[in-house]
């Protein structure tokens, strides 16, 4: 990061402190940031809740290779950006695959900036004990189960009604409001994404797009069908240059009359 680059993403941090312990008059933040600075910080900034959801992706819409390999699709600039965004979040979420196969760390090491809490969606509590965010106290972890599952410490448990082992994501977004953490980020895998978008639950999107092509692997989103394009999923997009990836900030639209449900589909973890 630039010394300029260091300097505004430090504004943007005091300005988030900010908005955090005075949310009844949380401020758009400094005019004179960059675009993608001012732009990624203020509808997190002046909204007192706000779900988040990112996909790092090749240019084909690939996310991993059919073997579930993922690591270095996007670059440095795209990490630490992914990173920036975790620092403004109050939570940051994975369905439980991703827990497995990725065993991330969920926090802010490449840049300045507060770790936010971890969440796992787990509807059977399949998550081994000695993955990364339950082993490690980098941050708070709060583990998403149905009911009856057992939660290893010093994680914390919260259980959930679930159908035919999925948990609905309006009612895991509810949880976490009560625990007061309203931005939200759901960061992975593509399953848990993807039923958060179908319900309408996701405010903003981030889609990072590497400069490859896998040719086959796995989708970053599959939505329920549509039988028309004029159903399809309409966004208002801005883009930038990260390095040698772009990034597209996408606010969802709506699909014209439709009105979101909690579709079945895959389960959330």
């Amino acid at each position: 990061m630039t010394p300029a680059a260091e300097s505004q993403w430090t504004r943007i941090l005091a300005c988030a402190r900010s908005a955090r312990s005075d949310t009844s008059r949380p401020g758009p933040g400094p005019d004179d940031l960059d675009p993608l600075f001012r732009d990624c910080y203020r509808d997190i900034a002046v909204r007192r809740s706000l779900v988040l959801a990112q996909i790092g992706q090749s240019l084909d819409g690939r996310i991993a290779t059919e073997t579930g390999h993922s690591h270095t699709i996007n670059g440095s600039h795209a990490l630490d950006h992914l990173h920036r965004l975790r620092a403004l979040m109050d939570a940051v979420v994975v369905g439980a695959r991703t827990a497995i196969m990725d065993n991330p760390r969920l926090t802010t090491r490449r840049v300045p900036g507060p770790n936010p809490t971890r969440v796992i969606i787990d509807p059977c509590g399949r998550v081994p004990a000695d993955c990364r965010l339950l082993s490690d106290d980098a941050a708070p972890t709060i583990v998403i189960t149905g009911p009856g599952c057992v939660v290893p410490a010093p994680a914390r448990h919260l259980a959930l009604p679930a159908s035919d082992r999925r948990i609905s994501p309006r009612a895991i977004l509810d949880a976490l409001d009560g625990l007061e953490l309203r931005r939200v980020m759901i960061e992975g895998g593509a399953d848990t994404l993807s039923r958060f978008m179908d319900v309408g639950a996701v405010d903003q999107l981030h889609v990072m797009v590497a400069p490859l092509i896998l040719g086959s692997g796995r989708p970053g989103l599959s939505l329920r069908p549509i039988t028309r394009v004029q159903q399809a999923l309409r966004l208002n997009v801005r883009s930038y240059r990260l390095g040698d990836d772009t990034l597209f900030t996408c606010t969802p639209d709506g699909r014209p009359g439709e009105a979101p449900g909690d579709p079945g589909g895959p389960p959330a973890g």
